[in-house]
């Protein structure tokens, strides 16, 4: 599974790795985590509010830190959809 932390470096982009990374841990589910802070890079995502989660290439939330429950239950969906 591919999850994508959208965001330039600020507190709510660090806030939101760092819950995505608990919510990772928590669910036991393999999942390689990336940061992406160019903003060409977000752009392609279509996404104008930081921070932003990307799952699979699938927007999950933008603007907000979403909670680890949230984050869990994207990531579960997500693993069963790749079966």
């Amino acid at each position: 599974m591919d999850v994508k932390v959208l965001g330039t470096g600020c507190a709510k982009c660090k806030k939101l790795y760092a819950e995505v990374e608990k919510a990772v841990a928590q669910s036991g589910l393999s999942a390689s985590l990336e940061k992406v802070e160019k903003l060409d890079e977000i752009m392609k995502f279509g996404v104008m509010t930081t921070p932003a989660l990307v799952i699979d290439g699938e927007v999950k939330c933008s603007g907000r830190v979403a909670p680890v429950p949230e984050i869990i239950s994207w990531l579960s969906t997500a693993a069963a959809k790749n079966g």
